[in-house]
């Protein structure tokens, strides 16, 4: 069987960091490195036999096409379109009764005029320095996916640096519902409360007279926060996150984040500073007089009971560590891995979901886990598989793997690892294409956003046991930009004490 290619970033210690780890050989269905993908409206014909079984006068072979409806009783035709991981768990990410709709196939979606304006006026000058830090980038897409040489020692680097810098309108904004599922002990935990996340750098929206840099803000690349509102003793708690320019340069660089503890009344900074992607306060079960503790995360992939804080207690902000649920995804340090490419693949993904979560359709079936997403309208994609390994340790993971759609740069599946390749969490990530929804908020000069809003997240903790994970729901967020004055006021630590 043809092992994947290695395309390694050149890297003081790259092959140290990946020595002693051994990548699954089960990959025939990988094509070349960053393969140029299949002609837009082109559906795959798949068979129902096993992978590497092609033939026999038995095979069930059926084409896919946009608006047919597959039940439980087709996962076997669509194997060969979904990721190893999630075939092995199955059970948790399909069920019986579910209707999954596929959608369109390969299609080459929208994007503003100003972004792809921007790709093509800074195109060639992008670049990854020996650290794999991103250098001479301005605005738009980093690097063209048709201008990528496949056999650089950059391009892993460049695919991630893309990933990172793909277009998302003037960033997110919404509420979310996020469900905790236990593993063997304990019971489902319901969170919510509302987020943000706003990139004040390098915005195609944002005229180069400006130099692409949003009205107000600071030194930051991008502010990110938000707050619960239930349960009750979790409301009003609230946090600030803040990525500083000299993350760029240095992946050690650690965020200014603030955590507002209600019972205390004041915002103090949190233990927690170095992050990969979006903040989220942990909190565990535990109480005193002042409102308790919050039961969230207690697994094994959450850090378990020993993660408590206490919200009148001395020590309480020093506890704040930051909980790996909940935004997965939407954030991350492209210069904090060690990237390769694995190849390349057509998969199913929910990029351009039309089914509705919290808050407007609060009783969704999400199947017998609770982390079932199925039920909704599943593209057909053509998928570049990063694997990235990471430089910080105690992280609680040590790679990544996620499928990048080639065409829009949207991370569709998401899969972390621990030591000797054990895998710990496997996550589905949902979209909703602006451009196909009717009254959605335009720019000010009335153009069409165009944007795919992350509306929901569903991960399954593997390392927690059978049934565990967690399951974000955002269907209201939206991402054009804030009011006037929105970014300095979400910029000051002090709105954490002012009603956030």
């Amino acid at each position: 069987m043809q092992a994947p290619p290695r395309l390694w970033l050149g890297l003081p210690g790259s092959r140290r960091l990946w020595s002693g780890l051994v990548f699954a050989t089960a990959l025939a269905w990988l094509t070349p490195a960053a393969a140029a993908p299949p002609d837009e409206g082109e559906c795959p014909t798949l068979s129902g036999l096993p992978s590497g079984q092609e033939g026999g006068e038995d095979a069930t072979s059926i084409t896919l096409k946009e608006g047919m409806v597959l039940g439980v009783e087709d996962l076997l035709i669509l194997q060969r379109l979904l990721p190893r991981e999630i075939w092995q768990h199955r059970e948790a990410f399909f069920y019986e009764g579910m209707r999954m709709i596929i959608g369109s196939c390969q299609r080459n979606y929208a994007l503003p005029d100003f972004y792809t304006e921007a790709t093509a006026r800074y195109a060639g000058r992008a670049r990854v320095n020996s650290k794999g830090n991103l250098r001479a980038y301005r605005a738009g897409l980093p690097f063209p996916p048709e201008a990528m040489d496949p056999t650089h020692k950059d391009t892993p680097a460049q695919w991630a640096w893309n990933l990172e810098k793909r277009y998302r309108g003037a960033g997110h904004r919404g509420r979310f519902r996020l469900t905790d599922l236990p593993s063997a002990v304990g019971g489902v935990q319901v969170y919510e409360g509302d987020f943000f996340w706003i990139p004040t750098r390098h915005r195609a929206d944002v005229s180069a007279e400006q130099d692409h840099v949003a009205p107000g803000s600071k030194r930051t690349l991008w502010i990110a926060g938000g707050r619960f509102t239930e349960p009750f003793n979790a409301r009003h708690l609230a946090w600030r996150q803040f990525r500083p320019l000299k993350a760029a340069k240095n992946h050690d660089e650690a965020d200014d984040v603030f955590v507002y503890v209600p019972t205390m009344r004041k915002a103090r900074r949190a233990a927690t500073t170095w992050v990969d992607g979006l903040y989220t306060p942990r909190y565990t079960v535990t109480g005193d007089s002042g409102g308790g503790g919050i039961g969230i995360g207690g697994n094994a992939l959450a850090g378990g009971p020993a993660g408590a804080i206490n919200p009148t207690a001395a020590n309480s902000i020093q506890q704040t560590e930051s909980l790996r649920r909940g935004f997965v995804g939407i954030e991350f340090r492209p210069n904090a891995f060690v990237w390769r490419v694995l190849g390349t693949r057509n998969v199913l993904a929910p990029l351009n979901g039309a089914a509705l979560g919290w808050p407007y359709e609060t009783e969704r079936n999400f199947g017998p886990s609770g982390l079932s997403v199925a039920s909704d309208r599943w593209d057909v994609r053509h998928a570049v598989l990063l694997e990235g390994a990471l430089k910080v340790e105690n992280q609680g993971f040590r790679t990544v793997t996620i499928y990048v759609d080639y065409q829009t740069q949207q991370p569709l599946y998401w899969i972390t690892r621990g030591p000797r390749r054990r895998l710990l969490d496997v996550g589905v990530l949902v979209y909703r294409y602006s451009g196909d929804r009717a009254r959605y908020p335009t720019w000010e000069d009335g153009s069409p956003a165009l944007v795919f809003d992350p509306v929901a997240a569903s991960f399954l903790d593997v390392a927690g046991g059978s049934g565990s994970g967690w399951r974000r729901e955002s269907y209201d967020v939206v991402s054009i930009p804030s009011g006037e004055g929105e970014i300095e006021r979400l910029s000051s630590v002090s709105a954490l004490s002012r009603g956030h």
